[in-house]
């Protein structure tokens, strides 16, 4: 077997002196290791991005939700969450009641707000209960009265305090009351308290009991749908046709990343092209290892003549050269990949480079994902090896006699 991986070896990390090809190889494995490094850190920023807001989003949408296909309710029975806890990667299946209303206090400004009927189950599938800043989060009927708990904001935008009374009103309650003629059905219902929690998309949901909802929506037996947690919630997209074979043909299953589908598409989207953009960095470092492999070619030109004659067949002279591209790529795959890994590292555990306007995050987010990792060290060393072709495509197409009669 001929020494190939040698002869490649020696004609790229020459010891004799230093020449203007192994200059340029020492650029193109620069590029090529900055370039992969930079890939890594930047990859992981954006999962980390990413997994920062799907906690916040998690925090108020479940990890599957089950709504009715021909409208905003459906009709409701216990044995349906009976039938989707039964599943054993559900750790919890809870209805829910969801609407506008019109929340009236005093003689202040009135405003519409998001009204979310709960039952007394709920604050364990999204830990509701460790988020309430005051009062409590007994939704019951006291005095007389249904319990609220509302958000910190809409708790100061309206001046209320723990305690205080307001009337909501729904919108069919209004077109009732302006179509029969009629004065509105009213609610009251007794603020208990309030929570603090991060929202991206919509505004924050004011939580009353579930009968309460149903009362005020004009619902009876029915629901807007069902909440389901679940052990692990990257379970979610592959468990969605278990738990629609449990339910009505009529009944839509959402997963998480459904729920706020154009966000995560987008995320997904800003992360993918920014790969393909700093791609082109390892681009760079491409075009130089063709320059350096061609004049590697070039100046060895008699040696490749005696190697033809000495038995070499054009398909092994070729392959010298693409192990050279193989090396390259290697040498800078490993090092940017290595450089690359502690860098996120670095910032993952110490937090290094800080955000100018902390709100949410002091720091950048990291997350490193291996299949993240695998694509950018794959796609780089691909690169290389392909940078290679045309060299080592020159160097096979030499002509032994002409060769060594003119060099």
């Amino acid at each position: 077997m001929k020494p190939t991986g040698f002869i490649a070896r020696r004609y790229l990390f020459s010891k004799k002196h230093i020449s203007l090809i192994s200059t340029l190889t020492a650029i193109s494995v620069t590029g090529v290791t900055i370039g992969t490094a930079l890939l890594i850190v930047v990859l992981s920023v954006f999962n980390g991005f990413f997994e920062v807001i799907k906690e916040l989003l998690l925090s108020n949408d479940p990890d599957i939700r089950v709504e009715s296909n021909e409208g905003n309710t459906m009709s409701y029975s216990a044995e349906m969450t009976a039938a989707l806890e039964g599943i054993p990667e559900v750790r919890l299946a809870v209805p829910y009641v969801e609407g506008k209303a019109l929340m009236i206090y005093k003689n202040r400004e009135d405003r519409v707000v998001s009204i979310k009927g709960i039952p007394g189950t709920y604050p364990k599938l999204n830990n509701l209960q460790k988020n309430v800043t005051s009062g409590t989060i007994d939704l019951q009927v006291r005095n007389r009265k249904p319990g609220m708990l509302m958000s910190e904001q809409l708790l100061s935008e309206l001046r209320l305090d723990v305690g205080d009374e307001v009337v909501l009103l729904s919108a069919d309650g209004m077109r009732k009351s302006l179509t029969q003629f009629s004065l509105p059905r009213t609610y009251r219902f007794e603020v208990r308290g309030a929570y603090s929690m991060v929202q991206i998309v919509e505004t924050a949901s004011v939580y009353i009991d579930i009968e309460a909802a149903q009362r005020l929506f004009n619902l009876r037996n029915s629901i807007s749908g069902i909440d389901v947690a679940l052990s692990n919630s990257n379970r979610a997209e592959a468990l969605k046709s278990t738990i629609q074979a449990k339910l009505r043909k009529d009944l839509k299953v959402s997963s998480w990343y459904d729920l706020q589908r154009p966000l995560y598409d987008v995320m997904n989207l800003e992360k993918w092209i920014s790969y393909f953009i700093l791609m082109l960095i390892v681009l760079v470092a491409v075009l130089n290892i063709i320059g350096s492999l061609t004049m590697i070619v070039i100046q060895k030109n008699r040696d490749i003549g005696v190697l033809l004659t000495m038995g070499y067949t054009p398909k092994q002279i070729k392959q010298i050269f693409i192990q050279q591209g193989f090396y390259i790529g290697l040498i800078g795959c490993t090092l940017g990949g290595a450089i690359g890994l502690f860098l996120s590292w670095l910032q993952q555990q110490y937090g290094l480079i800080e955000l100018s306007s902390a709100f949410i995050l002091e720091a950048y987010p990291v997350n490193i994902e291996l299949l993240d990792v695998s694509i950018v060290l794959i796609g780089s060393m691909l690169l290389c090896i392909a940078a290679s072709w045309y060299p080592s495509k020159r160097a096979s197409s030499v002509q032994p006699a002409d060769a060594v009669r003119y060099d």
